[in-house]
């Protein structure tokens, strides 16, 4: 039986179909066989193209199965476009894997709830995908709402992926095989293949941690006996003068995923933005809805606690999982406002994860909304990097 294999690259450019194809049969060469899944993640100027793009990798790929997307720039290898033309492509072989296809419409997610319709709809039970793919077009499809369905559905089952990017819904698009999906595409993966999801929010814990005690949806009133404004002015003095000439608008609320910790670390959190706050009342508002007996602390968000975070959940990863084995392929969403945005250089994150994992193919994309799992649960996230291992 042939061994799993995968192979991924990059075209910077305006859409060639020659370019395409040389790109496509070469990769096809080098993964010695016909791909069991082709992912393609395109510049968001590629959608008027990506029917075409699909139809090469279709033809020349011999795919038999192929997922696009578009963001705001792609990767692949260490390499990151940002705003750029073109597309990054993974092709990956793996005979005992079978992936599965859903296209999800908005109105199949607002109308249904139930974990058992939804083992209905797919024709997959709870446990029998090891993880899945999700892809989504944000204008379109409600897909925290589908996440909230997925976490009973598939409870413990990892989900990775994000949502398309572009300049406006006319740039953003998902493609199934060779037709354009309206909301979305989610593949579960089954059979012999690992799939592990690591995912830096790159932010780090600020002030102390609180116990919500007082709250209204998503208005904070009062962390333990004092006000939210008061526990937030607290933690931005806990800061060094130099970063806090640098905190404006990069201090976010952190919930904590598990109450059952005796002390609680960079990871620990659900990452989430503050919306305003007010002195005079001490109510700070923000985006997620809090309830009263959650554990709160503020995080910040900065260069140098983005990179430290996602060093420390690869090298982690990298020693529970492939201390004595490769991993065939990664994948990876990252943030539209990271990159040169964040970290003032491109290829960072790229770069970082083609240092601890020489030579792994990997491709992704820049997304508006990046999709992972924070302890049992996946997520919708901003700012992070979601990255997937296949073994």
């Amino acid at each position: 039986m042939d061994a799993p294999r995968a192979v991924s690259a990059a075209y910077s450019g305006s859409f060639s179909e020659s370019a395409s194809r040389a790109l496509v049969e070469d990769l096809r060469a080098k993964l010695g066989g016909d791909p069991s899944l082709a992912l393609v993640f395109a510049s968001s100027s590629y959608a008027p193209n990506l029917s075409d793009l699909c139809e090469v990798l279709t033809i020349y790929g011999h795919a038999p199965l192929l997922v696009a997307v578009t963001g705001q720039g792609f990767l692949a290898e260490g390499a990151e476009f940002e705003a750029e033309e073109g597309f990054s492509v993974l092709f990956l072989r793996h005979p005992e894997m079978r992936a599965i296809p859903i296209a999800l419409s908005a109105e199949e997610v607002e109308a249904e709830d139930d974990p058992l319709a939804w083992h209905r709809l797919t024709g997959v039970g709870p446990k029998e995908a090891a993880g899945w793919l999700l892809f989504a077009n944000p204008h379109v499809l409600p897909v925290e709402r589908l996440l909230r369905i997925w976490n009973r559905a598939y409870p413990a089952v990892p989900v990775w992926g994000g949502l398309a990017g572009g300049a406006s819904d006319g740039e953003t698009a998902v493609f199934l095989d060779r037709k354009p999906v309206e909301g979305g595409v989610a593949i579960a993966l089954q059979g012999k293949i690992g799939f592990h999801v690591v995912v830096s929010q790159g932010c780090r814990p600020i002030g102390d941690p609180y116990t919500v005690t007082g709250a209204d949806r998503n208005v904070l009133y009062t962390l333990g006996s004092g006000s939210a404004y008061q526990a937030l002015a607290t933690a931005f003095e806990s800061l060094s003068e130099r970063e806090r000439e640098k905190a404006h608008g990069h201090i976010f609320i952190g919930l904590a995923v598990s109450e059952y910790r005796d002390e609680f670390r960079q990871g620990d959190f659900l990452v989430r933005n503050i919306l305003g706050a007010d002195p005079s009342s001490g109510a700070v508002a923000v985006g997620a809805l809090v309830r009263v007996g959650q554990t709160l602390q503020y995080q910040l968000r900065d260069p140098d606690s983005a990179e430290q975070s996602l060093r420390q959940l690869l090298q982690a990863e990298k020693a529970e999982f492939f201390s004595k084995r490769k991993p065939l392929a990664a994948l990876v969403s990252l943030c539209a406002g990271r990159g040169k945005g964040l970290f003032g250089v491109a290829g960072r994150d790229a770069g970082l994860i083609q240092e601890l994992f020489p030579e792994l193919p990997a491709a992704g994309f820049f997304a508006n909304g990046e999709i992972g799992p924070v302890g049992k649960f996946n997520f919708l996230h901003g700012y992070s990097a979601s990255v997937l291992f296949f073994s």
